[in-house]
C-alpha cells in the first residue's frame, strides 16, 4: 500500500519526537501518539500508529514481524508496559531485538506427537500466514509499510492473523492451536469492532473467522446467529509414498 503522505510512517514517528519535546528518560503513551497523528497526519489508522511503535521498540519482539531495518534506523524507543513507551538510551539499554541477532532457520512447524495438531499456536499462526489460500481463497495477509498483519496490534492487544479477502474487506483471524470454546467469541468479536472503528474505512467490512483443531458444540451454538463470523477446523496430514531405486 503507497504512502498516504509524502513520508512513511516511520519516518513520521521520527518527526513526532521532537514535536512531543521528548528528551532520554521522558515517556509518552500510545494515545499521546495516536493524538499527535490525528492532528498533523488524520489519514493514517490508529492500527497502523500502534504497529509503528512496536516496530521501533527495541525490546518488543514481535517489531520482527514488520520488516525491521538492519541498519539501526528503526531503533527509536523503549516499551516501558502495555501502553507506554520511552526513547531508546543505547548506552544503558539491550541491544536492539533485531534478525541479525536470531538464529536464521527455515520456517518449521512443529506437530505435537500423536494429536494431529500443531504444538503451538504461533506455528499454526506462521503456517496459516504463508497459506491463507487455504483458509479461503484469494484470502490475502495485510500489509502496509512493512507492516503486516501477523499479530497486528489492537488497544493492547494482538490479533493473530488480520487479512484482507478478494474483496478488499478486512477478516481477523483467531487462532486456537486445541479445542475452540465459546469464550474465544468475546475476544474476536472485540478484535473486530476494533478494527471497524479505528481501522477500516467506511466502505470496507469487517468479519471473522475462527479457527481450531477443534470446534466445541458451546462455541458452535454461540456462534449460530452470528453470520459475521465463521468457524473452521484444521486437519494436519502426512503421506508417505515409495521412491523407486536407481535402475542397473
Amino acid at each position: 500500500m503507497a504512502a498516504m503522505y509524502d513520508k512513511p510512517v516511520r519516518i513520521l514517528m521520527q518527526e513526532m519526537i521532537p514535536a512531543l519535546g521528548l528528551s532520554p528518560g521522558d515517556t509518552f503513551t500510545r494515545e499521546q501518539a495516536v493524538q499527535w497523528f490525528a492532528e498533523n497526519y488524520p489519514k493514517i489508522k490508529q492500527g497502523t500508529i500502534a504497529a509503528h511503535l512496536v516496530r521501533l521498540s527495541t525490546n518488543v519482539p514481535t517489531r520482527l514481524q514488520y520488516s525491521v531495518r538492519s541498519d539501526g534506523s528503526d531503533d527509536h524507543f523503549f516499551k516501558i508496559d502495555s501502553s507506554s513507551f520511552r526513547l531508546y538510551e543505547p548506552e544503558k539499554d539491550p541491544k536492539p531485538i533485531s534478525e541479525a541477532a536470531q538464529v536464521r532457520e527455515e520456517p518449521q512447524e512443529s506437530i505435537a506427537e500423536g494429536t494431529g495438531e500443531f504444538a503451538y499456536e504461533h506455528d499454526l499462526r506462521d503456517f496459516l500466514a504463508r497459506n491463507l489460500q487455504l483458509v479461503e481463497p484469494g484470502l490475502t495477509l495485510y500489509t502496509d509499510e512493512g507492516i503486516t498483519g501477523v499479530e497486528f496490534p489492537v488497544g493492547g492487544r494482538f490479533i493473530d492473523l488480520l487479512a484482507v479477502d478478494a474483496s478488499g474487506n478486512y477478516v481477523v483471524i483467531e487462532l486456537k492451536v486445541s479445542k475452540g470454546y465459546d469464550r474465544v467469541v468475546g475476544q474476536i468479536l472485540r478484535y473486530m469492532n476494533w478494527i471497524k472503528m479505528n481501522q477500516a474505512d467506511e466502505s470496507q467490512g469487517v468479519r471473522g473467522i475462527i479457527i481450531a483443531k477443534n470446534i466445541s458444540e458451546d462455541l458452535r451454538l454461540a456462534c449460530a446467529g452470528l453470520p459475521s463470523v465463521t468457524l473452521a477446523e484444521y486437519e494436519l496430514a502426512v503421506s508417505i509414498k515409495p521412491v523407486a531405486g536407481l535402475q542397473p
